[in-house]
């Protein structure tokens, strides 16, 4: 259960996510001393808090005891639902051959690179939720049902009312949205792909905790996990790069650290080789390591063209 399904005052239930403590379970262990300190309040109220979050467990215990027994999957039923897994193209036939088909529903991707090579992938994926070009101004579809032979003239409105944009602007409003994806999914039964640009900014520049970081991230990283398995969603989050000394010198490596490589279910590094752009599968548990080259064209991503030079970006 989540801090913000408890009877808690709004105060206490920011006070809690901007600590960390986003889940009843991360509280199981702490004392009322230690939850004062990190909440800024009295022990009276620490201990109030902790009295409730103590109810909320024993009644979610309660209710989950039969999901616990029931819960059982055969290998089987895996197999098949790995087999009949929905892929979101990348519009780029050499990338979506290493994926396996393009981004993986049900799964959570993480993505990242040197400057300009995030920044052309977040248009990518911006660009195929709209599907089509937009300069065309006009566009075709062709109705399914009983009015199958009807032609209707569709127009960038159509597409771009079915994008939902949140604004995040600080770690907490991160947490909380987070959290109430789940509620959104619930009542948008089309949505399809969920897009954190980025997973990082936040996280690297209101921290100075990492220990604090690292346990807020793994409780927003196993809430995105859930989300995409409950609801058949892909969710595809961006990363930042930043410098990391291995070897006796510096090596460009995704930011967040190493426990948060482990918060993905796939996670792909992009890179330039020479005056191509490449995407490489650094980890998943089903893909074998693999690389792609991929061209940035005005129609989105496609495959490479060799012949062209690779532009600076300043």
């Amino acid at each position: 259960m989540e801090v913000l399904r408890l009877p808690l005052s709004a105060s206490q239930k920011g006070k809690l996510i901007s600590a960390g403590y986003t889940s009843i379970a991360s509280l199981s262990s702490v004392s009322p001393s230690h939850l004062a300190l990190d909440l800024k309040v009295s022990e009276t109220e620490a201990l109030e808090i902790l009295k409730c979050v103590s109810e909320g467990s024993r009644l979610q215990s309660t209710s989950s005891s039969l999901t616990i027994v029931n819960g059982a999957q055969s290998a089987w039923d895996m197999l098949q639902e790995e087999e009949t897994c929905v892929h979101i193209t990348t519009s780029c036939a050499d990338l979506d051959n290493i994926l396996g088909g393009g981004i993986s529903c049900k799964e959570v991707t993480e993505i990242g690179g040197v400057p300009g090579i995030e920044f052309n992938l977040q248009l990518m994926f911006r660009y195929h939720m709209i599907t089509v070009e937009l300069e065309a101004r006009q566009f075709i579809s062709i109705q399914k049902g009983p009015k199958a032979c009807e032609v209707k003239m569709m127009q960038p409105k159509d597409f771009l009312e079915n994008i939902s944009y949140f604004r995040v602007c600080s770690y907490t409003e991160q947490i909380a949205l987070t959290n109430y994806l789940d509620k959104f999914i619930t009542e948008h039964k089309d949505v399809k792909v969920v897009i954190i640009d980025s997973i990082t900014f936040h996280f690297r520049q209101d921290f100075d905790d990492m220990a604090l970081r690292t346990r807020v991230l793994g409780g927003m990283a196993l809430n995105l996990m859930k989300l995409a398995r409950k609801f058949g969603v892909a969710v595809v989050v961006l990363n930042q790069v930043t410098t990391k000394f291995s070897d006796g010198a510096f090596h460009l490596a995704l930011a967040l650290g190493d426990s948060w490589s482990h918060s993905s279910t796939n996670r792909i590094i992009l890179h330039w080789n020479g005056n191509e752009r490449y995407a490489y599968i650094d980890k998943s548990p089903s893909l074998r390591s693999a690389s792609a080259p991929y061209s940035v064209t005005p129609k989105g991503i496609r495959n490479s063209n060799s012949n062209k030079k690779r532009i600076k970006h300043i």
